[in-house]
C-alpha cells in the first residue's frame, strides 16, 4: 500500500487543489483517489488535514438537471417553514430553535404586535 505524500500548510506544489478549490474553478475531483495530503499544525487535537487532488485528472462538474433544482427548491423551501406556524420565515430556521424566531419568542415581538395579529400565525 504506497502512502501519501504530506505537504506542510500552503506549501503543496502547483497541480494539486482541495475539492473547494476545484469546485471554485468548475471542476470536481472525477472518480479519482486523493493524491496527496496538506496538514496545518494545531497545538490541541494534532493537525488538520486537508486532501488534494491532481487538477489535470479533475473533470467538470456535471450541470444541474430541471429535476434536481426542482429538488433543490423544495429542500430549501422545507428548510424556511417553520413547523409550528407552517409559514415561510423568509430564512433559514436554525435547528437549534426548530422554530421561527416569532414562535419561539412571542414575547420578544415588536410593541403593538401580538401573537395573533403577527404576520406568522396559524390558519
Amino acid at each position: 500500500m504506497a502512502t501519501l505524500p504530506v505537504y506542510r500548510w500552503r506549501l503543496a506544489p502547483d497541480g494539486y487543489a482541495t475539492r473547494r478549490q476545484l469546485r471554485a474553478v468548475g471542476l470536481r475531483p472525477g472518480g479519482q483517489d486523493v493524491a496527496a495530503q496538506l496538514e496545518r499544525p494545531r497545538r490541541r487535537h494534532g493537525p488538520l488535514v486537508a486532501y488534494l487532488y491532481r487538477i489535470d485528472h479533475a473533470k467538470p462538474v456535471r450541470p444541474l438537471t430541471p429535476a434536481r433544482w426542482a429538488a433543490l427548491a423544495k429542500a430549501n423551501t422545507a428548510r424556511r417553514t417553520c413547523p409550528a406556524c407552517r409559514q415561510d420565515a423568509g430564512y433559514v430556521i436554525s435547528t437549534s430553535l426548530g422554530m421561527c424566531s416569532t414562535c419561539a419568542y412571542p414575547d420578544n415581538a415588536p410593541e403593538g404586535a401580538s401573537w395573533n395579529s403577527s404576520p406568522h400565525t396559524a390558519r
